[in-house]
């Protein structure tokens, strides 16, 4: 039969839960990058449209999506406040 000490250890996750908290912002700041790249899209496939070249799309969006993964592997990280070692 298990002890205590035996199950208490089945519960025990990788990280924290802040770290979790930590890894759904970051991962909704990639999303956020994503989407300012949205958009751009000619009506006439035949007229080439310049807004594909904004700085919302060119610089913008990839150094947010950049910020997002840099935040994904700090909040991996972070050591959880609430440890027990």
């Amino acid at each position: 039969m298990a002890t205590k000490n035996e199950i208490k250890e089945k519960h025990n996750f990788a990280l924290g839960r802040e770290n979790y908290k930590l890894l759904a912002i970051g991962f909704a700041i990639i999303v956020a990058g994503f989407l300012l790249m949205l958009g751009g899209k000619s009506d006439d496939p035949n007229v080439f449209n310049e807004k594909i070249f904004s700085f919302r799309r060119i610089t913008l969006a990839p150094i947010v999506v950049l910020a997002g993964f840099i935040f994904e592997i700090w909040a991996i990280m972070k050591k959880p406040k609430n440890s027990d070692n």
